[in-house]
Formats: structure tokens, C-alpha cells, sequence
């Protein structure tokens, strides 16, 4: 019997072809997680902001309220917007929403009544939406099994220092007296980065050969309910409201939850919302880790469930004439953001697996379509029922609850993708778009 011949080393071209790749691989999540860092800052406006708009255009808590639920309008230009990501390529409709940005952001600086400046929200939010999709399926796209799930977390993570940098201005402008229309000139002034991202990012191979296979263009957005994957999407987009619908407020007002309920400066909030939120940004690499290592749907799971006790601590507490109010909500905030945090990771990777190339942007504007039904739903929930109730915060830590049986039903039917890779999870193979 023969010996097996010895392993060949790697000649030359093999590993130049790998240092390419590997330069690409790093050029790819370098352009990514700018993006996001800047997609990061530009929507935590409106929320940091929220008492100083209210101020400006003369409104109550129930009228900031209403003021988001407008904005979750935004969902259905980011469905369609997302179905073009599919449709017409990631790294074009990218660049495109990234344009878009700073023409919107201007126009929320300077406009001077209430209708103006809503409606250059909700294209703002809508454009925002398209191009966080396209950034997180890239990632999934662009990296091997082993670094997904650790992709993902670079880029909610850059997401995430980008809203913290909107938090760390926010005071400093309050205590030079500027107003809070000089954050979207800031956000505006994002397309100087673009000539850089045209550069830097390149359009995915993936996505490539599926155009050229022609499937791109055969496909449809309702594709995602066909038998084949019906049972992942209602699953899915039935959690993705009912999760909306339990976190939405809570993420919205726990600035103004501080500010103005609590009563705390804006100084202290923002302290707050910086060391608390920083500690929570842990949750990434925790996710990613525990995707990984236990498995996307448990992660999602306990995450899912855990957040709750963190948003009832929050919103409910702290108890009257309690002495250090501060470090109750610090407390409250760094647990529901370190479950926040880690539950995205495995959520935005196990959704980019489960469906396929054609059909993943699309996949993740129905989840920006129906959070936004969640959104509109929450965010109207606490403007009817916070009088009602006693209380803005009341209404936000009873919505929460229904984030439990969202995780628990997700438990239930979703199928695990741990260390498959995106072919075998999506079941690419046994795919065929609607030919109509």
C-alpha cells in the first residue's frame, strides 16, 4: 500500500491570492464599521436630543411621543430601499444612502416648524435604515464562519461609540448654549467620509455571482414567505414586532426618562448614559462569544429575556426619596444595554444566515418594516396611556414584558446556524426565486 504523499506547502501565488483576500477582508470591515460608527451617531439624535426639540417646537411627552411614531414611518422607504440593496447591489445602494445622510440632516437643522422637521426624519430614518441593512449584510457576506459572528460585533459596536459620541456632545452643547440643530450640521458635515468609502469598499462577491447566475433579478421581496423559508420569516417577523414593541420606548426615552422624570441634570444624564452605556458595550463581544460558543438562537433567547428585568429596574425605579438616583438608573442602564447589545449580534447573524443572497437585504427591511408597526405601536401607547397610567415610565416598563414570549417563541421554531456555512444555513441550493 502506498503512503499518502506528504501536505504541499503554499506556493507563491497561494499565498499572495490569501494576502489579497485577507487585504480585502480588512479593507471591507474598515468601511463597514466607519459607516456604522457614522450611521450610529446621525440616529441617536432625535433620542438624545428629545428634550431640547421638545422645548423648540412646544411639546409635552406624549408629543415626543407622537414624534417617533411619525418617524417609524420611515420603515417602508427603508423596505423599499433595502429590496434594492438585493436588486441593484450592496456596495452601490450603500454609497447612495450614505449621500443621502447629510442632505437630510441639513434639512432637519434648518427646518423651523414642527412638519418640515419631521418629515426630513423620516427620510433621514428611512436612508439610515437601508444602509445599516446593506453594512450588516455585508459583514456576513464578507467574512468566513469563524469571524461572523465577531464581524457583527465590530459593527454594533461602532454603531454604538457613534451614538455614545452623539451623548458626550449633547452637554457640551447644552452648556455653551448652542442648540441642538448644530448636531445634524454635524451629522451633515458625514459627507466629507464619502469619497473615502467609494475607495475603500468594494461590491460583494456574493452578491456578484448571484447577479450574474440572473437569480437577483428573478427574485421577489415576498420570496422570503415562499414554503421553503416561511416558517423562519412569519417566525421571525412575528418577534422582530413584539420585541420592537417591548424595547422601542424604552430605548427613546430613557434619556428623557432621566432628564426629566428623574430629574436628573443634563450633565449627569449624559455621564450616565456614557460610562453605563460603555460598560454595556461589552454585550458585543459577550454575543459574539456566546453565539459561538452556546449558539445563535440560545443567545438571542437569554438575552431576549434578561433585558427585561433591566428595563423594569430602570423605568420603574428608583424608589422615592432614594439617595443615590444616579447609580440606580447607572445600575439599570449598563444591564439592559449589555443584553440590548449582545442579543443584536446573534439576531443580525443568525437573520443573515438563515436566508439567501437575493433575498437577505429584503429579509431585513420586512424586520425594519414591521419594527417600525412595533415602534409606531409603542411609542402610541405610551402617548395614550401615560396619563392614564401615571406616568410616561410606567407605560415604557409594562411594554417590555412582551419581550419575553417573543424570545421564548424564538427559542421554539428557529433553526440553529452555529458554524454552517451560508449556503448550507440558507439552503442557497434549494432556492428558487418566483419567476412572475
Amino acid at each position: 500500500m502506498n503512503d499518502p504523499a506528504p501536505p504541499t506547502a503554499p506556493n507563491c501565488e497561494q499565498l499572495a491570492a490569501a494576502a489579497v483576500s485577507a487585504g480585502r477582508e480588512r479593507m471591507t470591515v474598515a468601511a463597514l464599521v466607519a459607516m456604522l460608527f457614522y450611521q450610529g451617531f446621525a440616529s441617536a439624535i432625535v433620542a438624545v436630543a428629545a428634550p431640547w426639540i421638545a422645548t423648540s417646537f412646544k411639546l409635552d411627552g406624549a408629543g415626543i411621543a407622537r414624534l417617533f411614531a411619525w418617524i417609524s414611518l420611515s420603515a417602508l422607504g427603508a423596505l423599499a430601499l433595502s429590496r434594492m440593496i438585493d436588486r441593484h447591489g450592496r456596495r452601490r445602494m450603500i454609497l447612495w444612502c450614505v449621500a443621502a445622510i447629510p442632505v437630510c440632516s441639513l434639512g432637519a437643522a434648518l427646518s423651523s416648524n414642527f412638519v418640515a422637521f419631521t418629515s426630513f426624519q423620516i427620510a433621514l430614518y428611512a436612508v439610515l435604515g437601508a444602509a445599516g441593512a446593506g453594512c450588516i449584510v455585508m459583514l456576513s457576506e464578507e467574512l468566513p464562519i469563524a469571524r461572523r459572528a465577531r464581524g457583527q460585533s465590530f459593527g454594533g459596536l461602532a454603531g454604538s461609540v457613534g451614538a455614545g459620541f452623539c451623548v458626550f456632545l449633547m452637554p457640551i452643547f447644552v452648556a455653551y448654549g448652542w442648540s441642538w440643530r448644530w448636531m445634524f450640521v454635524i451629522s451633515a458635515a458625514g459627507i466629507a467620509i464619502l469619497p473615502a468609502m467609494a475607495r475603500l469598499l468594494p461590491e460583494s462577491e456574493r452578491w456578484e455571482l448571484s447577479e450574474s447566475a440572473g437569480i437577483t433579478a428573478r427574485s421577489r421581496f415576498y420570496d422570503v414567505f415562499q414554503p421553503l423559508y416561511r416558517k423562519r420569516s412569519i417566525t421571525m417577523i412575528v418577534c422582530a414586532l413584539a420585541t420592537a414593541i417591548s424595547t422601542t420606548a424604552a430605548g427613546a426615552f430613557g434619556y428623557y426618562h432621566a432628564v426629566s422624570v428623574v430629574g436628573l441634570s443634563a450633565t449627569a444624564a449624559s455621564t450616565m448614559t456614557i460610562v453605563a452605556g460603555g460598560l454595556g458595550l461589552v454585550g458585543f463581544p459577550l454575543g459574539a462569544w456566546m453565539a459561538e460558543r452556546f449558539g445563535r438562537v440560545p443567545t438571542v433567547v437569554g438575552f431576549g429575556i434578561f433585558i427585561t428585568a433591566g428595563h423594569l429596574w430602570f423605568f420603574w425605579g428608583p424608589p422615592a426619596h432614594f439617595a443615590w438616583p444616579l447609580m440606580w438608573l447607572a445600575g439599570g442602564y449598563c444591564w439592559f444595554n449589555v443584553c440590548d447589545n449582545g442579543g443584536s449580534v446573534a439576531t443580525n447573524v443568525v437573520g443573515t444566515e438563515l436566508f439567501p443572497t437575493p433575498l437577505r437585504g429584503t429579509m431585513i427591511g420586512w424586520f425594519a418594516l414591521v419594527g417600525a408597526i412595533g415602534a409606531v405601536i409603542s411609542n402610541a401607547a405610551v402617548a395614550m396611556l401615560a396619563n392614564a397610567m401615571g406616568g410616561l415610565s410606567v407605560v415604557v416598563g409594562a411594554l417590555s414584558i412582551i419581550g419575553v414570549p417573543a424570545a421564548i417563541l424564538f427559542g421554539l421554531v428557529i433553526d440553529e446556524t452555529r458554524g454552517m456555512s451560508l449556503e448550507m444555513s440558507a439552503k442557497e441550493s434549494e432556492f428558487t426565486p418566483s419567476d412572475d
